[in-house]
């Protein structure tokens, strides 16, 4: 029996198809533009993307848009009210600034001239974060065109900043002076990826971070280790016993409270990471190591993706150059990051670390520690109503099971979840192989056109699960 026909998927489909030719034009009209965030010569540049963006929003059909100014590089908004009342709000979060790229990098062509070669649209930024940015706006015309409406099924909202590629500095204070523009019932992610071409993945969440820099000071200045050496004590020796202290025999963090809190996996999600088709081999290839490390009792995925880790970032002291020189040095120096999970709060990390170097170091050593700013962890149940209507978009859109992952690294979304009170979903469409900050970056257009697709299911499915459940 042939399997019966969507009508809404085939409307959405062709909707796409005659757009696509125009929509990649648009895209690229963009991608031209050097919205190098890091690099001051760049900032018109980067204004210019903002003001792009905002008139191109503006001729998508969303009635507000507005260029925010921060003390860096401007942000944009944009706001499409849906026509029912009670409709839920859902605001989209992505980013328009790139990292810097010059052909001289090792690129093929120039990265900032987008080439499609076959399947692939080759450009900074074509998958970081433009194109995935980008996706929305077809996804919403075609989610339009499907079902009919002058306007969205929920309350859509877009916050596109211009300085995530330089660490979002002002991003935080953006999002609490304008709270009461970005009220949301769901957050949605666009600066993120699948597993791979061939599993279609949705990310539930992302670590923390808080990160450090412990110096150490001993004698008033460099002393003879042949007049002063096992009598006084050395800093350089101090901070490589407190960085082997750092962990367990078990690899697990040996900070007292580390793990205060923490959100464990659930067998169910670890069974989930399990069927990822995970190659250790190759992954530790691209990791340019030759074997795996790591807290005990937990594979490779978990330990990346959903436990709390240390790391030594750095650490120096004494004398650096070529040949001896015996001493014991006046000061040493080691730099410490923390990843941190759901259920662990930077500003108790930090009392723990404190408190933690304080005990560990001898009399005759005085330190200093600097915290840097820090970011929060963030997730969203696997049962989370928002969460099943981005797997379901997904779905309709890939036509196979969707598959969860979690991210290793840390991003502004925290700053969302926090301030806004709102759940943090992810969706995003680009793959390890695009390149993400390398040269000859790019995005696979089949991909491209399956978010856009996913975007426009998406819409009607929250705002139907929100009806149902309220």
């Amino acid at each position: 029996m042939s399997k019966p026909v969507d009508n809404a998927v085939s409307t959405v489909r062709t909707y796409i198809q005659n757009h696509r030719t125009a929509f990649l034009d648009d895209l690229a009209e963009w991608l031209r533009i050097p919205s190098v965030s890091a690099q001051p010569d760049h900032a018109a540049d980067v204004a210019r993307s903002a003001d792009w963006l905002a008139a191109k929003l503006q001729e998508t059909g969303f009635p507000t848009t507005e260029v925010w100014a921060t003390e860096g590089a401007p942000a944009v908004f944009a706001e499409w009210p849906a026509e029912d009342p009670g409709a839920p709000t859902v605001l989209v979060y992505g980013h328009h600034d790139v990292q810097p790229a010059a052909r001289e990098d090792g690129w093929d062509t120039d990265p900032f001239e987008p080439v499609i070669h076959g399947n692939r649209l080759h450009a900074r930024g074509a998958a970081d974060d433009k194109g995935q940015v980008f996706f929305h706006t077809l996804g919403v015309r075609a989610h339009l065109a499907a079902t009919g409406r002058g306007a969205p099924a929920v309350n859509l909202k877009l916050l596109i900043e211009g300085e995530e590629e330089s660490g979002s500095p002002h991003f935080r204070d953006l999002v609490e002076s304008h709270a009461d523009r970005l009220t949301a019932d769901a957050v949605i992610v666009s600066d993120t990826g699948m597993w791979s071409e061939d599993t279609p993945t949705v990310c539930t969440g992302m670590r923390g971070l808080a990160e450090c820099e412990i110096e150490l000071y001993g004698p008033r200045q460099d002393i003879h280790s042949g007049s002063f050496g096992g009598a006084v004590p050395n800093p350089a020796t101090a901070a490589a016993r407190l960085v082997a202290a750092l962990h367990d025999e078990h690899a697990r963090v040996a900070v007292p409270g580390f793990y205060e809190g923490i959100t464990e996996l659930t067998e169910r999600e670890r069974e989930l990471f399990a069927e990822l088709p995970f190659d250790e081999e190759r992954w530790l290839s691209t990791a340019k190591s030759t074997a795996t490390y790591g807290e005990a009792g937990h594979t490779t995925l978990e330990r990346i993706w959903a436990r709390p880790t240390a790391e030594v970032n750095g650490i120096g002291g004494g004398y650096q150059g070529p040949g001896s020189k015996t001493i014991i040095p006046s000061s040493a120096t080691v730099k410490l990051s923390f990843r941190l999970v759901a259920g662990q709060d930077p500003d108790h990390i930090e009392k723990a670390v404190r408190a933690w170097a304080a005990d560990r170091l001898p009399a005759g050593i005085r330190h200093e520690i600097t915290f840097g700013a820090a970011t929060r962890p963030c997730l969203t149940p696997l049962d989370h109503p928002a969460l099943q209507s981005v797997v379901r978009a997904m779905g309709r859109a890939f036509e196979q099971p969707i598959r969860f992952t979690r991210e290793g690294g840390s991003g502004p979304a925290a700053d969302l979840q926090e301030v806004l009170g709102a759940p943090v979903l992810f969706l995003g469409i680009s793959v390890p192989s695009d390149g993400w900050h390398a040269p000859n970056e790019k995005v696979e257009l089949d991909l491209l056109m399956k978010g856009v697709e996913t975007s426009a299911y998406l819409w009607g499915d929250l705002a139907e699960n929100w009806r149902e459940a309220h």
